[in-house]
């Protein structure tokens, strides 16, 4: 029955089992701190698990991007053009994080989280200081390219791809044997995605069930209120609002795009990190949903960097529920400020860790707010950032699709056949397309042993 199974429906059983067993941990005491199973397995086989699966993912991060929006810039042939896709992709970014918090805020208001309510807590938050705005920008352009991929910058790598696109368009056909050199890496590079996807049962699996087994679900009920309005939001965000933009403006499937884009968002829930998740949404909005790789490896990068709405809503709900607890009223200029603030934040912060709560920070700081209200939420930010990482990859790819639609570029009857993609890609064969590929490569005879390996399987 396993063998069977798509990969879809093995990584939701694992989810499943993961979160099951994970609770059974939790709630039976057995992963009390210096116990065996706290020690070898809960914080040992588990967790070595969990990390190589997500090591893993981050391993492809930066190849991935690197080769990948090369070839895309190369493939848009346009300067003109790829500013006008960069541009597009920024305001509606910029757009959809503003209307996220926005949600936030009015959900947060309408309920009235906070109010009345009497919480205390040992968890204490020391902000982090995020880097100015101008350094940001200042930093966009790598003093050192090599540095930059080693520290995951990614707004530095995405610039320095970009560059790398652009000069080689303007050398024009003398530099067309590194083009298809470079495209014939960023198949080899998906390749390895597929061969890590079909270990992502068991990362899965790994992950949740750590995740559950230490954090429990006891903090969330003494935190309800605030709990059910921000996934509240989560799903009205993702659901109602970024699935109306997408109808309005493409005309797509919106069942379509939430089939294909389940598997994406299992990753992103288990690794909680968008990062991470680039070469499972890269794959999926390319294969899966047809859009060309000269967009799609733009704007997912460049989504994942800057796109936070997930994190906009928690930081949107939580200065509601902070403001009300403390009776501190924030008024129409204090919510104008939160909205404000949050999306320069999403890009001011962009590639710091633990960007959610440096950026919530920064917000209560400007409004005045006391940062160590955060501290009160801190025990329930752990399993509530895995919703909201779910929720920012999502709308990387429903920016992406919008994006090429209107550029079009974008295959349609990849779109609407619910199977395309869908088989794993890794068979150890290699197909007709990808056997004419190496043949333009090999033909002058030079590796043909190479050659004759790789066509065996």
């Amino acid at each position: 029955m396993w063998k069977n199974m798509g990969l879809t429906g093995k990584i939701i059983v694992a989810m499943v089992l993961g979160i099951i067993l994970g609770l059974v941990i939790n709630y039976s005491g057995m992963n009390a701190e210096g116990s065996f199973v706290n020690t070898y397995v809960t914080n040992g086989f588990f967790a070595i698990i969990g990390k190589l699966f997500v090591n893993s993912l981050k391993m492809l991060v930066v190849p991935l991007v690197l080769i990948s929006l090369i070839c895309g810039v190369c493939g848009i042939g346009d300067i003109r053009l790829l500013g006008r896709i960069g541009g597009k992709t920024f305001f509606i970014y910029m757009v959809t994080t503003a209307l996220a918090i926005t949600t936030a805020i009015g959900l947060g208001s309408l309920f009235g989280i906070g109010k009345g309510m009497q919480i205390e807590t040992t968890s204490v938050f020391e902000a982090e200081s995020a880097p100015p705005l101008l350094d940001v920008f200042s930093n966009i352009i790598p003093s050192n390219p090599i540095s930059a991929m080693a520290n995951g910058d990614m707004l530095s790598i995405i610039f320095f791809a970009m560059l790398i696109g652009i000069s080689i368009l303007m050398v024009g056909k003398p530099a067309k044997g590194l083009v298809q050199s470079l495209e014939l890496i960023n198949e080899v590079i998906l390749k390895m995605v597929t061969i890590i996807m079909n270990l992502a049962p068991y990362g899965v699996f790994a992950l949740l069930t750590k995740a559950m087994a230490e954090l429990g679900l006891d903090l969330i009920w003494s935190l309800l209120g605030y709990v059910a309005v921000l996934v509240g939001a989560l799903f009205f965000h993702f659901f109602v609002t970024m699935m109306v933009i997408l109808k309005l403006t493409s005309g797509l499937s919106i069942r379509t795009f939430l089939a294909k884009m389940r598997e994406v968002q299992i990753f992103a829930f288990s690794t909680s990190s968008s990062n991470a998740t680039i070469p499972i949404t890269l794959r999926t909005v390319t294969k899966r949903m047809g859009v060309n790789n000269s967009v799609a490896s733009f704007t997912i990068p460049f989504g994942a960097t800057i796109n936070m709405d997930g994190t906009a809503i928690m930081q949107g709900t939580a200065t509601i529920f902070i403001a009300n607890l403390y009776g501190v009223q924030l008024g129409i200029t204090g919510y104008l400020t939160v909205i404000l603030m949050s999306v320069l934040a999403s890009i001011g912060t962009a590639g710091v860790p633990g960007v959610g709560l440096i950026m919530l920070s920064m917000v209560f700081a400007q409004v005045g707010l006391p940062i160590e209200g955060i501290g009160l939420i801190l025990g329930v930010d752990r399993i509530l950032d895995m919703l909201r990482t779910a929720v920012n990859v999502g709308g990387d790819a429903a920016v992406t699709v919008i994006v090429a639609k209107s550029e079009g570029e974008m295959d349609l009857a990849i779109y609407n056949d619910p199977d395309a993609g869908a088989k794993d890609m890794f068979d150890g064969h290699i197909d007709a397309d990808s056997e004419r590929e190496l043949s333009a490569v090999f033909h002058d005879g030079i590796m043909g042993s190479e050659y004759d390996d790789i066509k065996r399987g």
